[in-house]
């Protein structure tokens, strides 16, 4: 936990121009926010103190108290505090949509400045709408990549390829030359949803249509797991592991070991190779499409919420404001191996040739697209792809009818 003071400042808020001043009188935001560390890295608590103790340093009159959460319970932290009535001022997790259903939240025209507001990357401020006003704000991002052993590929003279066609030369390439994973298709119940929208995004489908509606069982997402099940794992060149039964923890893993030759996965991966034993010399690129054309890349994010207490909204106002400056984005994007939220930012980061492992995910940030975390249901669609998707590209599996059925998970 951090508790730190700080002050009213003349920020200017949203659209309506509002300001605060020093006459309101001491106030306390409570702050539940997530856990981004790891048993190598330091937990986030470091992030916030630095960011609370740098805000209290010109301003005495706003006490933040920070509370950091694993993200495996910090749902549960929330919804126990939202149903005593007693919701955190801020809270920073990876959804946002129920309680903006429920008109719990303020908008970011309620709260940030016009600067801010449009400091975000577009791609992610959409994602983070809900009837068209923006709920979430995007606080970390990602990118789902495509990782690959550039030692095998040297060794079996491959280029990264580019189009579907020529990743499945490259693996055939690579499985008579004994790699035991070509590539690696997890569609375990991990994190399966990952895995699978990337494959369709490829395919140039998704699980939304253009209006953002569910659209799971279209025809191009059939197509795409039909080729999945006909040709990578058809001919075993995704590895002896049934890809419903290989969880994305495994595959990273057989990754790091030296035995996948090809594996998508996110930025922090970058992380784990350097962290390893034996560091893997790896490239990154986006997921090849089916015609080698550009295609979305799917992305995740975190987010911010503020919910709604008027007598703390110029106050929420005031540190959000600060939280967004580019210092403390660039911070929180550079300990973590995550993309930056923001578009002066990410521009910084781009020209940067020490940034040169993150060109890959900045490159894609414009044309990200995101779980449909504005459907208050996502997470029970997650849950049913997870546990059906795998089946899908079975020996016996039919791609239209598990789609079918996972669409059952919308309604």
């Amino acid at each position: 936990m951090v508790a730190v003071a700080a002050a009213w400042g003349m920020v200017g808020l949203a659209g309506c121009g509002e300001t605060t001043d020093s006459g309101a009188g001491d106030v306390t935001l409570t702050v539940v926010a997530t856990n981004y560390g790891d048993s190598v890295h330091k937990n986030s608590e470091g992030f916030w103190d630095r960011v609370v103790l740098a805000f209290g340093t010109d301003n005495p009159g706003i006490d933040v108290d920070v509370k950091v959460y694993d993200p495996d319970e910090i749902d549960e932290k929330v919804a126990e505090l939202v149903e005593k009535g007693d919701a955190p001022d801020i809270v920073q997790s990876d959804g946002y949509s129920e309680y903006a259903a429920k008109g719990l939240l303020y908008s970011a025209e309620d709260i940030l400045s016009i600067p801010v507001q449009a400091s975000f990357i577009p791609s992610l401020a959409e994602a983070g709408e809900m009837d068209r006003e923006e709920y979430g704000l995007p606080f970390t991002a990602s990118t789902r990549l495509m990782y690959y052993n550039k030692d095998l590929f040297a060794r079996a003279g491959l280029k990264p390829p580019k189009s579907w066609a020529e990743l499945l030369v490259a693996a055939r390439v690579l499985k008579a030359q004994g790699v035991k994973y070509p590539i690696a298709l997890p569609l375990g119940p991990e994190e399966a949803e990952a895995e699978t929208l990337m494959w369709l995004l490829a395919g140039e489908g998704g699980y939304t249509d253009s209006t953002n509606s569910y659209d799971l069982a279209s025809a191009a997402n059939v197509r795409t797991l039909t080729w999945l099940k006909e040709n990578l794992v058809g001919e075993g060149l995704t590895g002896p592991v049934a890809p419903g039964e290989l969880n994305r923890s495994d595959a990273v893993k057989a990754f790091l070991d030296g035995d996948a030759a090809m594996v998508n996965g996110p930025l922090s991966l970058i992380r784990q190779i350097d962290d390893s034993s034996e560091s893997v010399p790896y490239g990154s690129i986006p997921l090849p499409s089916r015609t080698g054309q550009e295609t979305p890349t799917m992305g995740t994010a975190d987010w911010v919420v503020a919910f709604k207490n008027d007598d703390h909204r110029k106050a929420i106002g005031q540190f959000l404001n600060f939280l967004y400056g580019d210092k403390y984005v660039t911070e929180q994007a550079n300990e973590y191996e995550l993309l930056p939220v923001t578009t002066p930012v990410a521009d910084q980061m781009r020209a940067d040739k020490d940034q040169r492992s993150q060109w890959s995910g900045l490159d894609t940030l414009q044309n990200l697209q995101l779980y449909p975390v504005a459907e208050t249901n996502w997470s029970e669609v997650a849950a049913a792809i997870r546990k059906q998707i795998g089946k899908a590209v079975a020996p016996n599996g039919n791609p239209k009818t598990v789609l079918e059925s996972i669409a059952q998970a919308t309604q």
